[in-house]
C-alpha cells in the first residue's frame, strides 16, 4: 500500500514552493492529503492543491464531518510534513493549540512529523521561536532548519524555505526509517565534512582528486532526517545544498581544517567523509605554467597538507565521536585499521576504489572498523542507505559516552 502522507501548508510566501514539494510525492506513488492553513488559501488557492493531489482540501473541522476528519487524517498518516511553517504555526504545534485542522491532526498524528521553517530572519531567531523549536524537538519533531538566501521583498538571510526536491528527500529518508524509528540525533551537534579539495598550481590549474561528495551529502541528509542540527562542511562539489544543514563552503585542505577544526569544537559527532589532497605545491605559480620550448614539463615540487583528521582525534573530547574514511586500491582493510588508529577514531568506513567503483555512483559497500575491534560489512546499496547504517553504529555509541 502507498505512504499516506498530509501535507500541510502554513500562511507564507512559500506556499508556493509546497504545490513542486506535492508534486514529487505524487510522482513517486505517494498518497497525499493536503491540509493548508486560512491563510495559506491567500497564497494557492484550494482548487490548485485539489488538482495537484486528486484529493479533496479543507482548512476547518466543519467540512465533511461524517468522516471526522480532525483525528483521522492524523491517525491514518504515515507521516507528516508542514511546508512552509510559519511563526504563528509552530508557537500553535507547540503549544498544543487545534484550532483548525491542521493543527488537529498535528496532534492527533502518531507518525513522524517533519516541520519546515520558512520567515524572516528576525522571526527564526526570536526567543520565542527558539524555544518553540526547542520543545517540539524535544518531542520527537524533526524540524529541518531553514536555508540562507533571498527572503520576502529585498531582505537576504537564514529563513528560506529550503528546496522542495531537498525536502522531499529528508521525508522520503523519515518514511525508509519506518514510524518506530526514533529522531535518535535530537540534540545532537553533528559536523560532517564533504567533498574533494582542490590545491591551486597556477591561476587556471590545481591539483585534486575525484570525490563527488555524494557519500557525505548523505551522511548529512540522514543525519537531518534524525533529528541533528548538522555542519556541513563541503570542499567542491556539483551538488544541490541538502535541506536543514548549515553549509560552509571550503576550496583548499587548508581552508578544509579552519572550518573543521572551528566547527568540531562543540560537535558531538565528526564524520570526515571529505577527500582532503595529501598534498599542495610548494609554490603558487601567479602566471600561467608554459611548456617550455622544447615541449619539455615543469617540475612540480610538491608539500604535505596537515592531516586534519589526525588533528581532530589528537584532541577531541572524550564525549566526541570521531568517524573517518580510508578509500583504498589494495590491502584494503589493512590499510584501514591502519589509519584508524593513527587518526585515533572510533570508526573508519572503508571504501575499496577504482575507475568504476564508488566515485560519482549512486551507490556504495563498504567495511566498518570500529576501534574496539568490531567490523561491520556493509553490502552494495544506495548511500543514504549506507549512511543510515553507519549512523546506527555512531548512536550505539553515543549512548555510552558521558555527558
Amino acid at each position: 500500500m502507498s505512504p499516506r502522507i498530509v501535507l500541510g501548508v502554513g500562511g507564507g510566501i512559500a506556499a508556493y514552493k509546497a504545490c513542486e514539494l506535492l508534486r514529487l510525492f505524487t510522482e513517486s506513488g505517494h498518497r497525499v492529503r493536503v491540509v493548508p492553513t486560512a491563510s495559506a488559501l491567500h497564497f494557492v488557492g484550494a482548487a490548485t492543491w485539489s488538482a495537484l493531489s486528486g484529493q479533496p482540501v479543507a482548512d476547518d473541522v466543519w467540512s465533511d464531518v461524517h468522516e471526522v476528519p480532525h483525528v483521522r487524517l492524523g491517525q491514518q498518516a504515515d507521516l507528516v510534513v508542514v511546508a512552509p511553517a510559519t511563526t504563528d504555526l509552530l508557537a500553535r504545534a507547540a503549544h498544543g493549540l487545534a484550532d483548525d485542522l491542521l493543527t488537529n491532526t498535528l496532534l492527533t498524528a502518531r507518525c513522524p512529523i517533519v516541520l519546515a521553517p520558512a520567515m524572516h530572519t528576525e522571526m527564526w531567531e526570536h526567543p520565542a521561536t527558539v524555544a518553540n523549536v526547542a520543545t517540539l524537538r524535544s518531542r520527537g519533531v524533526r524540524v529541518v532548519e531553514p536555508a540562507v538566501g533571498r527572503l520576502t521583498g529585498m531582505d537576504t538571510g537564514k529563513g528560506r524555505l529550503p528546496d522542495p526536491a531537498e525536502l522531499f528527500a529528508v521525508a522520503r529518508r523519515v518514511l525508509t526509517r519506518g514510524a518506530a524509528a526514533p529522531a535518535d540525533l535530537t540534540g545532537k551537534h553533528v559536523l560532517v565534512t564533504a567533498g574533494g579539495t582542490r590545491e591551486p598550481l597556477d591561476p587556471v590549474r590545481f591539483l585534486g582528486n575525484r570525490s563527488s561528495g555524494k557519500q557525505g551529502y548523505a551522511f548529512a541528509r540522514a543525519a537531518v532526517a534524525r533529528g541533528a542540527r548538522v555542519t556541513l562542511v563541503s570542499a567542491n562539489v556539483a551538488l544541490p545544498e541538502p535541506a536543514g544543514v548549515d553549509l560552509v563552503r571550503v576550496g583548499t585542505t587548508a581552508e578544509l581544517r579552519d572550518a573543521t577544526l572551528t566547527a568540531a569544537g562543540g560537535a558531538d559527532v565528526v564524520v570526515m567523509a571529505a577527500a582532503p589532497a595529501d598534498f599542495r605545491p610548494a609554490t603558487y605559480a601567479t602566471g600561467k605554467i608554459k611548456k617550455s620550448d622544447d615541449g619539455g614539463a615543469p617540475t612540480i615540487e610538491l608539500v604535505a597538507n596537515p592531516d586534519i583528521a589526525a588533528e581532530l582525534g589528537k584532541h577531541r573530547r572524550p564525549e566526541q565521536v570521531l568517524v573517518v574514511f580510508a578509500a583504498e586500491t589494495s590491502d584494503a582493510e589493512a590499510n584501514g585499521r591502519a589509519k584508524l588508529a593513527r587518526k585515533r577514531a572510533d570508526l573508519i568506513v572503508i571504501n575499496e576504489v577504482g575507475p568504476d567503483r564508488v566515485f560519482g555512483a549512486d551507490t556504495n559497500a563498504a567495511t566498518v572498523i570500529g576501534a574496539d575491534g568490531s567490523a561491520s560489512r556493509m553490502p552494495e546499496q544506495s548511500k543514504e542507505d549506507l549512511a543510515d547504517g553507519v549512523w546506527d553504529l555512531i548512536v550505539s555509541r553515543l549512548a555510552g559516552r558521558p555527558g
